[in-house]
């Protein structure tokens, strides 16, 4: 199994634990998301083909939303990009 594949059924995994935790059903979550109880239970089993803009209503009902906005905040490598870019710019032809 591919890593990002790993890593997203854990995401998915995670929700479902969320959902649970706050003793809410499929139906109640995906009813509160907007989003058919379909689509949640294809998010807790990991399948990829689910837009984002459904895991974001899915985590803004399991008060879970300030999380995803962590995503990218420690971007190491983009860091490191960027200021290798900064220390060598493009000469001037």
């Amino acid at each position: 199994m591919k890593k990002h594949k790993k890593d997203l059924l854990s995401l998915d995994e995670n929700i479902k634990l969320a959902r649970l935790r706050r003793k809410l059903t499929a139906e109640q979550v995906a009813d509160r998301a907007g989003i058919s109880r379909r689509t949640l239970v294809s998010i807790e089993q990991g399948m990829e083909s689910v837009a984002i803009g459904s895991y974001v209503q899915v985590l803004v009902v399991l008060g879970l939303a300030d999380d995803f906005l962590e995503v990218g905040k420690d971007d190491t490598l983009g860091r490191k990009l960027q200021e290798a870019k900064l220390m060598n710019p493009k000469r001037n032809s």
